[in-house]
């Protein structure tokens, strides 16, 4: 899709309700519908982090999503596919600021680039014990991307159309902290498996950006 169309329909995204609870839904596994439920008292003692959604046009001037792939290391989250973004620090004056920062400090976009346009629903992660809140985000210029190198394996460029096609939604057995291997839905974008929080946040997306398209 056209970059310059894209901007013409998310212009009307501030005015769509938030699908939230009905869009995550669709992306976890049995165990943890039941998990949401009980999560209420745990996202009291919950660290904070925001995430980036960005938009943007490619070289070839098309809507494009970014995404990364992390670090193999030691943690919950090792080589996953996630959104750009991080934990909330001292320096920061809100959650939107912690994910602006993030962005630029991950990928390289520069924080004046990056316009906040929408405010999404949280999400609570219980094996690292994150509540995250994302944005989605619109770059008018095509990034330059810096990767992290002590964060970020790669940098995923998933264009829009791709991202909203329904053939690629998956079921993909995952090894994860509460069962040895598990059914879970997933998308399968760019040939990489996206499951979890960033699956659950790409679904509340995706349903609202197909009522505007």
């Amino acid at each position: 899709m056209n970059f310059d169309k894209f901007l013409k329909s998310i212009s009307a995204i501030e005015n769509i309700p938030l699908p939230a609870e009905a869009s995550h839904l669709k992306m976890v596994p049995p165990f943890r519908r039941e998990l949401l439920r009980q999560q209420k008292n745990a996202i009291k003692n919950a660290k904070e982090a925001g995430v980036i959604a960005l938009f943007y046009p490619n070289k070839d001037f098309k809507a494009t999503l970014v995404l990364i792939l992390r670090k193999t290391y030691n943690g919950v989250h090792s080589a996953q596919v996630g959104f750009p973004g991080g934990k909330l620090e001292l320096e920061d004056n809100s959650l939107q600021d912690a994910a602006v920062r993030e962005t630029f400090e991950e990928i390289g976009v520069p924080i004046k680039d990056i316009e906040v346009v929408k405010k999404l629903t949280q999400v609570y992660i219980p094996p690292s014990n994150f509540y995250v809140q994302s944005f989605i985000a619109i770059s008018y210029k095509t990034p330059k991307f810096i990767k992290q190198e002590d964060e970020v394996e790669a940098i995923i460029e998933v264009d829009l159309l791709h991202f909203l096609d329904d053939n690629l939604l998956i079921t993909k057995k995952v090894s994860t902290s509460y069962s040895v291997d598990v059914e879970v839905p997933a998308f399968k974008l760019n040939n990489y498996t996206v499951w979890g929080a960033t699956a659950m946040i790409l679904s509340e997306i995706k349903d609202m950006l197909k009522q505007i398209m």
